[in-house]
């Protein structure tokens, strides 16, 4: 097996982080170790690197890459790093890093079925367990579909995509992912078709679907948030626009002090602010790196640092 995965803004993360040699640091999504080894890399005697993924490939995988490293992989999901950390004894940590994105090695490897670009069972799971693609796609209602192509993958031609899976499922049941490409590509005007493949947004919605993505994103912000020592840094890479726009309320909402009505002549609820920004902005590729890895051309980093 050969996990590939090419660490999007690796320097960015690195400064962003402001790595200590005797820190604690969590990767939230080890993938291929990418991120991780070159954090590794940076620890001497007390460092210590805790990565987290629920793909047992990436397990396997992180866990060879980082073996001469102070590093140890789990196979958790990173929604559940504050009872793991807690139980390992490491809780707080220094810095935490979830980078969002799905690896090469998951888009790349048909059997795994997201790619529609090879024919392949409908899979799409990371964890490899649990309800696949096939599953969602053979059996949930018309309406329920066109929600969560129109909501994960903000696709326009959601309803008559979802009209198509589900007059053809009626007739034999869908299994691989080109015989579901081909479907949505029927599901989406002629001038559509001709301009660009139809099938990345619905192939991300229901991957999003399949693997509960943005829920974990949810509980997965607050564990690492509750995990950081004071003066920690949460560093976040985003590659969906709604997911960016989670982390980003999110961030904000750490970092806002007073709530009290603006004609108010004094605060009377006492709130102070959980965190600062590091970026006030979102750090994007630069031209250099996007002429070598396409596949950043969506990333976003956001980095900020418990105040209390």
């Amino acid at each position: 097996m050969e996990f590939q995965h090419v660490p999007v803004l690796l320097q960015e993360v690195l400064d962003g982080l402001a790595i200590r040699p005797d820190g604690i640091y969590v990767d939230g999504t080890v993938g291929g170790a990418g991120h991780s080894r070159e954090i590794a890399k940076r620890l001497t005697a007390g460092g210590q690197l805790i990565g987290f993924d629920r793909d047992p490939d990436a397990v396997a995988a992180a866990t060879e890459r980082l073996a001469d490293y102070p590093a140890t992989v789990v196979h958790h999901n990173y929604d559940e790093m504050q009872t793991v950390l807690t139980e390992m004894g490491l809780a707080p940590v220094d810095g935490v890093l979830l980078d969002l994105g799905v690896s090469s090695h998951q888009l790349d490897e048909e059997s795994r079925g997201f790619s529609y670009h090879a024919d392949a069972p409908l899979d799409m799971r990371m964890s490899q367990t649990g309800m696949t693609a096939e599953d969602l796609v053979n059996t949930i209602s018309e309406e329920e579909l066109a929600r969560i192509l129109f909501t994960y993958g903000e696709e326009s031609f959601a309803r008559s995509i979802a009209r198509r899976i589900v007059q053809a499922r009626q007739e034999k049941p869908i299994h691989t992912t080109l015989e579901l490409a081909e479907l949505i590509k029927s599901g989406v005007p002629q001038k559509v078709r001709r301009m660009k493949n139809p099938c990345k947004k619905s192939f991300q919605a229901i991957r999003i679907a399949v693997n509960g993505e943005f829920e974990h994103l949810e509980a997965g912000l607050q564990a690492a948030f509750s995990v950081l020592k004071v003066g920690g840094r949460l560093a976040v890479i985003t590659f969906h626009s709604l997911e960016d726009r989670m982390v980003k309320r999110q961030f904000a909402a750490w970092c806002q002090g007073c709530i009290c009505p603006p004609d108010f002549p004094q605060c009377v609820c006492g709130r102070t602010p959980e965190a600062k920004l590091v970026t006030r902005k979102p750090i994007v590729p630069g031209e250099a790196e996007l002429a070598q890895n396409n596949r950043s051309r969506s990333a976003k980093l956001r980095v900020l640092e418990r105040s209390r």
